[in-house]
């Protein structure tokens, strides 16, 4: 065979994984938003199940669950039979998948979660088999060609896409948002694009404050031992009155002389930019660079005239954010 060939086999695969996926497109109705109230309502945990191929897809669309915030867990079907049906509880979700919904080794989890009252979602694409009869949600699945005329791809391609349906359908429900998804993903790129300007910035002793009456001279020891080079400004009522910089004082010193004498309210920039602490670091750093700036006043809720905080480009650097 030459490359020619392989080309054409991987665009006829992936054609009719397309019209898999069109023809599921045409069949998502109410079974499927009755699997998703259910799902986002469940007060233990969904656990899914299917043989072969399907208990691959099953496992993926439990994860998926599972990091969007619903509780879940995969369940070998070999080993059900074998001790692990005790696994699943009554207040638990099964959702049971299976191309053809007649695999025998289904048949002891249905009649263990019949017999219990554990409740059944079944995803198949035959309406005589005993998955689709059994279920309390039987969600059908279009009948589909398959690459090579048997093996498994476009039918779990529907499956798969399915599941990321459910997911996502009753992360939106449940208005799971991303500071909660952030919970779930604290390590890697995810968790670094997550970040909140509350989880790198500087706060308590860190805060380069200084008064508002403060000489320079003394103003100038804080910025030298704080290492920022800032100074948060604040008045007796410790509101925020304005920031100075390195850089103005080093644009004041070139043109005057006085710098030590003066007062810190009479070199300082007024209300300078602030950000609340919830928004994420990525958007703060945005902002940083649109202003041509290094630092940014941190305050909560809509309290802006109080700084907690300090975000400075380099922690957001450090923390691996762009």
């Amino acid at each position: 065979m030459n490359n020619k060939q392989f080309i054409s086999i991987a665009k006829d695969v992936v054609n009719l994984e397309i019209k898999a996926l069109q023809k599921l497109k045409k069949n998502i109705n109410k079974p499927f938003c009755d699997a998703v109230i259910k799902i986002a309502k469940c007060q233990s945990k969904v656990i899914l199940c299917g043989v072969g191929k399907s208990g691959l897809i099953a496992a993926k669309i439990s994860a998926t669950l599972a990091s969007v915030g619903t509780p879940s867990f995969s369940l070998a079907a070999s080993e059900a039979s074998h001790g692990d049906l005790g696994m699943i509880s009554k207040k638990d979700i099964l959702i049971l998948i299976s191309y053809s919904g007649k695999t025998n080794e289904l048949k002891n989890i249905i009649q263990y979660a019949n017999r219990n009252r554990i409740f059944l979602i079944g995803i198949v694409s035959k309406k005589d088999s005993i998955l689709y009869k059994a279920s309390d949600i039987k969600i059908l699945i279009p009948q589909v060609n398959e690459a090579g005329g048997i093996i498994p791809t476009a039918s779990t391609t529907t499956q798969l896409a399915l599941g990321d349906a459910l997911a996502i359908s009753a992360m939106k429900y449940k208005k799971f948002g991303k500071l909660d998804f952030k919970k779930l993903h604290p390590s890697g790129s995810l968790g670094a694009q997550l970040k909140t300007v509350e989880d790198v910035m500087l706060t308590g002793n860190k805060i380069p404050f200084v008064t508002e009456n403060l000489k320079m001279k003394k103003a100038l020891q804080i910025l030298s031992s704080k290492k920022l080079g800032i100074l948060i400004v604040k008045n007796k009522q410790n509101n925020t009155r304005g920031i100075i910089t390195d850089g103005q004082i080093r644009r004041y010193n070139e043109k005057n002389s006085d710098l030590h004498m003066k007062k810190v309210s009479e070199i300082m920039t007024k209300n300078p930019i602030s950000v609340e602490k919830h928004i994420l670091a990525a958007k703060a750093l945005s902002i940083m660079n649109n202003k041509k700036i290094t630092s940014l006043c941190v305050y909560e809720k809509r309290n802006k005239n109080k700084t907690i905080g300090v975000l400075h480009m380099h922690n957001i650097l450090q923390s691996d954010i762009s």
